[in-house]
Parts: structure tokens; C-alpha cells; sequence
């Protein structure tokens, strides 16, 4: 769940990253000499200089590679996973290698800093086919349905997205930060938007740069110790902060303000805003499955079949999306690690029902 911004800024122009720096070939200094002693010296320069534009060329070649698996502008190097999703197919869904957003897409440049970018379907981030998370080691303790135990897991996949997505909108010139984590334990608890009832619906909230993750609303006694499940959950709320810092929360509310709601037009763009969380957390998970971390493929396969249970069909509400709509976009994200793919905002009205 989210909620209403803290008020609106202009949207920003466009940034390039700045060109790497150049390097130039060593100068040797000739003193006059006899004519033999000119022909070997000038033959020794030469030397000098084809050795030096070898040894230039063989460097420039190694930070290509290096530049490239680090995931920012430059030729990716191929690399294909064979990812099988746990529906029953028997044919392997193939995720395409990770590559950075290009420069033709990068954010806005700011003369006061990184500013958010308010705008939805045309917004930056979702402009670049080939754009989605770098594949990661995300290393978390073990899962145990306790208060302690719960806020420990949360606290490091907060580390681990923070360290998937903050590199991300960085890139796009976006005023990134980790947001605030909160473990209310009442039935209830207080935020910037209010106070916030914990219950079947409220499961997590986030809210102004806050993450809000009550034990009491995790519904241990029906997942029990299923990580994939709460990892799939924190992944969610966090997608809404990526939303936020983008300048897409902020965007996605103008509009629900002016259409009302809970008119048609305002829950449509409610439920385009939920779906696109869903795949952002879809995203992260399928870049971290099977890296050699925490994340393996029976806690994927299990938030892959989990999200099925969860959607306004499961809550009686009308803003999130059905469950089958719930399902399908978070495991768009999965499979794909591209974040065009969570274009929910140019979906026709049907795909976010």
C-alpha cells in the first residue's frame, strides 16, 4: 500500500554521463645529435610509441570488459540464464543478458542536483528496452516466524535492494536514498498518511520514504517459514519507493487527485501504480535467484506461486489489481529483468483489472 505524495516539482531535462577520461601516449625528448645517432634514436622513439599504444589499446580493452559486467553504458558481454518457471511448463523462459540503461535514455540533468522526473509511461526508466537490475548475491539470515528473527530478514533485503536499485536511478540522475524501516507492533500504527490498521489488506505500507513491515500482518501461521513469500512482500513496498524517488509516485497521485479516488479513472490509476510495484518486485527477484546467495530457487518458485493468493479478488478492494493481474505482472518482471516490461501505465485498461 502507498500513499498520497508530499507535494510536486517541475520535471527536470535530460543528463548524459560523463565521457570517461582519455589517455595519451608518452613523449620522448630527441637531443641533436650526429645523423646515425638521429636514425637510432628517432627508431627507438618509434618503439617507444608503438609499445605504448599496444600496452594503451590492451588497457583500454580491459576496462571494456570490466565497464560491461559492472553494468553501465558500453557492449554487454552475452551471457543467458536458463530460467524455468514453477507452472508446470516444460519449456525454459531464457533471461536476456543484464544491460544498463543507454545514454539515449538517461535522466534529467539538474543545475541543483538530482530531481525527481514526474511523468508515467514516458518516463525515463521505462524507455530503454534493454534497462534492468544487475544479477547480485543477496546474502540474508534464515527465516524464523519471530518479531527479532522477521526484523533481521527485512533489515538486510533492504541492503540488498538498496544495492540493486539505488545504482539504478542513480544512473538516471534521480535523487536516490534508502528509505526508513519501521516494525510497528500494535494493531495499528502512525505514519506521515495517517493511521494505518494492520490486517489482511496491510500486510506492509510505505509511505514518504517509510517502510512499514508489522509481524502481526505478515500472517505467519499461513505462509510460516516460506522467505521467498516476505521477500517478495518487502520487494513490493520497495518498488513503491523506487516509484517515489523516480518522480512516478508523485505523478501517478496528480491524477488520481484530479480523476477522485474512488471514481473508475482514479482506481484504474491506483491499480497501475500497485501492478507496477508488483513487477519491480518480480524484477529484483529474478535478478537475485540462483547468484550463490539466499535467494534460491525454491524460495523464487514459492513467491512465484504465492502471488496468485494475493490481489483485490483475495482483499475485496478495487485498487491493486485482480489476483490473476497481481500474478502476471510480478512475474513479468521475473522472467524478463527488464523494466520496460513494467510499463504498467501504457497497458490497455484490461491488462490492469
Amino acid at each position: 500500500m502507498t500513499q498520497p505524495p508530499d507535494g510536486y516539482g517541475p520535471p527536470p531535462g535530460a543528463v548524459q554521463p560523463p565521457p570517461a577520461p582519455g589517455r595519451r601516449a608518452p613523449s620522448v625528448p630527441v637531443r641533436r645529435k650526429s645523423p646515425g645517432a638521429i636514425i637510432g634514436i628517432c627508431l627507438g622513439a618509434v618503439s617507444v610509441l608503438v609499445l605504448g599504444l599496444v600496452a594503451i589499446i590492451s588497457l583500454d580493452h580491459k576496462d571494456d570488459v570490466k565497464v560491461a559486467n559492472a553494468n553501465y553504458p558500453g557492449q554487454p558481454v552475452e551471457r543467458v540464464v536458463p530460467q524455468v518457471p514453477p507452472s508446470g511448463s516444460s519449456t525454459p523462459t531464457l533471461i536476456p543478458p543484464q544491460v544498463a540503461p543507454t545514454t539515449s535514455s538517461a535522466g534529467p540533468l539538474s543545475t541543483s542536483g538530482p530531481q525527481k522526473i514526474l511523468k508515467l509511461a514516458d518516463h525515463p526508466i521505462l524507455q530503454d528496452p534493454k534497462a534492468g537490475l544487475k544479477n547480485r548475491v543477496c546474502t540474508l539470515p534464515a527465516w524464523q516466524s519471530d518479531e527479532i528473527d522477521a526484523e533481521a530478514f527485512f533489515t538486510a533485503a533492504s541492503k540488498c535492494l538498496d544495492a540493486s536499485w539505488g545504482p539504478f536511478l542513480e544512473f538516471y540522475h534521480l535523487p536516490f536514498t534508502s528509505p526508513t524501516l519501521h516494525f510497528p507492533t500494535g494493531p495499528s500504527f502512525d505514519t506521515q498518511c495517517g493511521t494505518i490498521g494492520v490486517g489482511l489488506a496491510t500486510a506492509a505500507y510505505y509511505c514518504e520514504n517509510n517502510l512499514y513491515i508489522p509481524f502481526k500482518g505478515l500472517q505467519t501461521d499461513q505462509y510460516g517459514n516460506d522467505p521467498g513469500v516476505y521477500l517478495a512482500l518487502i520487494a513490493h513496498e520497495y518498488g513503491h519507493h523506487v516509484q517515489e524517488v523516480a518522480g512516478i509516485m508523485d505523478a501517478a497521485w496528480q491524477k488520481i487527485y484530479e480523476a477522485g479516488p474512488t471514481s473508475p479513472a482514479g482506481l484504474e490509476m491506483s491499480r497501475r501504480k500497485e501492478l507496477q510495484a508488483q513487477c519491480f518486485s518480480g524484477m529484483f527477484l529474478g535478478a537475485m535467484v540462483d547468484q550463490g546467495g539466499s535467494v534460491t530457487r525454491d524460495m523464487f518458485d514459492k513467491a512465484w506461486n504465492d502471488q496468485e493468493t494475493r490481489g483485490d479478488n483475495t482483499s475485496g478492494s478495487h485498487d491493486h489489481g485482480t489476483n490473476a493481474h497481481y500474478a502476471s505482472w510480478w512475474r513479468a518482471g521475473a522472467k524478463s529483468d527488464r523494466i520496460a516490461d513494467c510499463n504498467t501505465f501504457a497497458a490497455a485498461s484490461s491488462g490492469v483489472s
